[in-house]
């Protein structure tokens, strides 16, 4: 059984990546073996969902951060890729 694709909402491809920074002040991984791939996501609202239910879980060391990847953008910097 496949699951049919939703034409309605065109798919907007979010990944979300996370893991311990080296220092607080920029964005470059620790350790970069340990980076955490938490999804891929059709859309920034779900994308941002599983960013913050990450992000909380991880509060207390303060070096864990999580970013939001709108991937769309990297595979089609001008938004002229048909989806679907």
């Amino acid at each position: 059984m496949t699951d049919a694709p939703n034409t309605a909402d065109p798919q907007l491809l979010h990944l979300v990546i996370g893991g311990e920074l080296r220092h607080l002040d920029a964005p470059v991984f620790r350790d970069l073996s340990k980076v955490e791939f938490v999804g891929a996501f059709p859309n920034y609202a779900e994308a941002k969902a599983a960013w913050k239910a990450r992000a909380q879980a991880t509060v207390d060391n303060a070096h864990m951060r999580f970013f939001i990847l709108h991937a769309h953008r990297m595979i089609d910097p001008r938004g002229e890729a048909i989806s679907g």
